[in-house]
């Protein structure tokens, strides 16, 4: 593809490479919240271990492996006997706004209907301070 990290994302973010190091294909590998008070963790939906239950297949592909320091990585998880990986969901300020970077493959999750991917993904294109 034409991902270029210095680019395409407002603020420096690189893919890992080979992507089948940067990934987690257990899909009841443990998530840790990093920053459990952000408002994308918390706002509209309080974000906790029954969201990442019932989850299939996977939890991402394509997590970034770098990224600028403006970017705040939200969680973190590890397949067996692996060292855990920060990359799966990246936000930063960006003008007014913000530009988040998710790898988790929320579109799966939704297909089989599993209530954290919809809870997840309300926060993340649900305005700040709309409630």
């Amino acid at each position: 593809d034409n991902w270029d990290p210095e680019t395409v994302p407002p603020h420096y973010l690189k893919i890992g490479q080979p992507s089948l190091r940067w990934r987690i294909t257990d899909q009841n590998a443990a998530v840790t919240l990093l920053e459990p008070a952000h408002p994308l963790l918390t706002w509209p939906n309080p974000i906790g271990a029954e969201d990442w239950q019932g989850w299939v297949k996977e939890r991402g592909l394509y997590f970034a492996a770098e990224w600028a320091a403006d970017y705040t990585p939200l969680l973190s998880m590890a397949d067996p006997g692996e060292e855990p990986l920060a990359g799966s969901l990246l936000t930063a300020r960006f003008g007014k706004g913000r530009h988040t970077h998710t790898s988790l493959i929320l579109y799966h999750q939704m297909d089989f209907m599993v209530p954290g991917a919809f809870r997840l993904m309300a926060n993340l294109v649900t305005p700040p301070g709309t409630g």
